[in-house]
């Protein structure tokens, strides 16, 4: 793509299904590091990423050069592999259908890298599903109580 110049920053966040806190310390890094990996093949910059055993947010620059969707799709596919193949978790492991993306300007890149660096801090004192809620309303986005995260029953 000669002389077509872009700066999009996408924040992604997806959830593991059932919101199940399977995402265990001992192996979270080696699965960013799988997920910065998958990523930067397709030449996309990650910026951050982190979560909470539930869920994982992804800052990073997206390139033009496949849909949004094709890449979060081939993400979670093949992340949801590596995990099963590595026998990580008792049982299948797999993420919760759908995603969110919220697009940022420059100026808005550190609060989300410190957003997402501060995960656990931060659900100290608000839930997942709160936290999902206000990413929507914030962005004015209209959603459908059905298709928004279940929590999971204690």
């Amino acid at each position: 793509m000669a002389n077509t110049f872009t700066q999009i920053h996408i924040h992604t966040v997806f959830a593991v299904q059932n919101r199940m806190s399977l995402i265990q310390n001992s192996w979270k890094e080696r699965l960013y590091q799988y997920i910065i990996a998958m990523i930067q093949k397709h030449g996309h910059k990650v910026l951050s990423i982190g979560g909470m055993p539930d869920h994982i947010h992804i800052l990073f620059g997206f390139r033009p050069t496949q849909a949004l969707s094709n890449l979060v799709q081939e993400v979670k596919r093949d992340s949801s592999e590596w995990i099963n193949q590595q026998r990580l978790v008792v049982g299948r492991f797999s993420w919760q259908e759908g995603y969110s993306a919220f697009s940022y300007s420059k100026s808005h890149v550190s609060d989300v890298v410190r957003y997402i660096e501060t995960q656990e801090e931060h659900h100290n004192k608000r839930t997942f599903i709160n936290e999902y809620k206000t990413l929507l309303e914030k962005f004015d986005l209209e959603y459908d109580e059905r298709y928004i995260f279940r929590p999971v029953d204690e």
